[in-house]
């Protein structure tokens, strides 16, 4: 299945045989540190930058309508994104993931995007069209 939003995501996670937890890392676009003067250009720009996690959180395929419902909850914290990463996380024997299964899921994508390993993630924007990186 192509997925080129968000719609397709929920679509695709409803139609498992495992229940599916449902996992999303939100991250700002910073200029780095130690960046060169290309760099800041750049980012000036629009382009390059670091993406540096600021919160997670984990939601069952049920308790979303859509990315509009995800995105005024992340309002809510009050904190500002640029990024959301997602992924699934399936369970066993018709049992959701455990807790314990959530947490490491989560802890293992905050590392994931620190290492820029964003492959296996989904990436979306704040209107919920699906991103590339290059």
């Amino acid at each position: 299945m192509h997925i080129s939003n968000f719609s397709d995501f929920l679509a695709a996670a409803r139609t498992q045989d495992q229940p599916q937890r449902l996992l999303f890392l939100f991250a700002v676009r910073e200029l780095p540190h130690n960046h060169t003067p290309g760099q800041k250009k750049r980012f000036e720009a629009g382009q390059g930058g670091a993406l540096t996690p600021v919160m997670c959180v984990d939601k069952g395929v049920d308790e979303l309508a859509d990315f509009a419902a995800l995105a005024q909850e992340s309002r809510q914290t009050g904190q500002p994104w640029d990024v959301a990463f997602a992924a699934a996380l399936a369970g066993q024997d018709g049992a959701p993931p455990t807790a314990s299964e959530i947490e490491r899921a989560l802890r293992m994508m905050v590392d994931a995007v620190h290492r820029g390993a964003i492959e296996r993630f989904i990436a979306f924007d704040p209107q919920g069209a699906a991103m590339r990186f290059q």
